[in-house]
């Protein structure tokens, strides 16, 4: 009887493991459709490529305007940030005693013009008054030593009266010489007056410091009351339209550089704005301390909205174009600065790491991982995986 009973739940329990098995079976899933992922092939072109650099923005000039008389200050019409043209004032310094300098010096040159007779022309010895004294003594003082001596000759004058002329006629031309010298020499002292002249009319005008070109004031330094001296440094003045940008460019890259080459580049200031300028020069010497070179490109900047000391991420075009791979932005895909691609390959895809390169419009450049006509996944890549099913 045991037997039995034995016997009996070893065949139920076969038949419920036989049951269970076709159940499963019975369940089984389909498998999973294709993965419409559609196709691009990736196609080679040539394309311009550029050297990445980083760099500053600094102004066009700087100037560190002194002051080139002493003086007290009375005005100080600027503050910093003010934009001045050329010329415009900065500082105005007290003219009284340059003035009263000014009017001494031309009244010295005045009083030698009168005793020169100058009146606005140009100097002729013989026009200047004591000359033309001495001149008329010395002419008539020929004339009668040649009437003494035409009587000479007759024999109606004595030899002696001969020679007293003939001395007076020689004493005459000295002084006719001795006033032209003088005059020759008060002429120079004039010259040194008329430059007296200029020199405190210089000075007068210096009172005024103005602005060495069209720029804005960085910095004021004084302020009236203050007394500044000869040389002082009183403002600081930029040129910001144009900038210039000035780059660091790696050794490898310094054959590819020349001067009128474009450059484009980004602030952080300004997001997703980019700014154009142009290669004005390059350093004939590497920094021995990075093994770099030094570029400067100037930059418009009729607007002001770029300053100098702003950190510049900037592209610099090289000349000749090279063949690239590239296929469509789309079909990328990067993770944790990995990039991948799907390329198909029949019914399914193979997934490859790739490098990239340059952007050209929806384009990148494959340096590393795809060749020229394979073709690759440009829909629904974030759902692909090595191998899966595409349609």
């Amino acid at each position: 009887m045991r037997s039995v009973f034995l016997i009996f739940v070893v065949a139920a329990a076969t038949g419920a493991v036989a049951c269970s098995s076709s159940a499963a079976r019975g369940t089984d899933a389909p498998p999973p459709p294709p993965i419409a992922a559609g196709a691009a092939a990736a196609v080679q072109q040539p394309i311009a490529r550029y050297i990445r650099a980083t760099g500053s923005l600094m102004a066009e000039e700087q100037a560190d305007v002194a002051a080139e008389t002493a003086g007290r200050v009375v005005a100080a019409p600027i503050e910093r940030g003010t934009r001045v043209g050329q010329g415009a004032e900065l500082i105005r310094i007290s003219p009284t005693e340059t003035e009263a300098q000014l009017k001494e010096a031309e009244a010295n040159a005045a009083q030698i013009e009168a005793r020169l007779g100058l009146a606005g022309g140009a100097f002729n010895v013989d026009a200047v008054p004591e000359v033309q004294n001495a001149k008329a003594g010395y002419e008539l003082a020929q004339s009668e030593f040649a009437r003494i001596k035409s009587l000479l000759d007759q024999r109606v004058v004595s030899q002696s009266e001969y020679d007293q002329r003939r001395t007076q006629m020689e004493a005459a031309r000295q002084q006719y010489e001795a006033a032209k010298n003088g005059a020759a020499q008060q002429y120079q002292s004039l010259q040194a007056a008329r430059a007296r002249v200029a020199l405190a009319r210089k000075s007068l005008s210096d009172t005024v410091v103005r602005a060495p070109f069209n720029g804005v004031v960085a910095e004021r330094l004084v302020a009236a009351g203050d007394y500044v001296t000869r040389g002082m440094k009183v403002a600081v003045v930029v040129r910001v339209n144009p900038l210039r940008v000035q780059l660091t460019i790696p050794e490898q890259f310094v054959s590819a550089v020349a001067v009128g080459q474009p450059v484009t580049f980004e602030v952080d200031a300004y997001p997703n704005r980019t700014f154009e300028g142009r290669v004005k020069y390059v350093s004939p010497a590497l920094q021995a301390a990075q093994r770099a070179l030094t570029v400067e490109a100037v930059v418009p900047n009729g607007a002001g909205e770029l300053k100098p000391g702003l950190f510049a991420t900037a592209r610099i075009e090289q000349p000749a174009r090279t063949p690239a791979t590239l296929v469509p932005a789309k079909a990328i895909q990067t993770t944790a600065g990995t990039s991948r691609v799907f390329v198909v390959n029949g019914d399914h895809v193979e997934e490859r790491i790739v490098t990239t390169g340059e952007t050209v419009g929806d384009l990148v450049e494959i340096t590393k991982g795809v060749t020229a006509g394979e073709r690759v996944a440009t829909a629904n890549v974030a759902r692909l995986s090595d191998g899966a099913k595409v349609q």
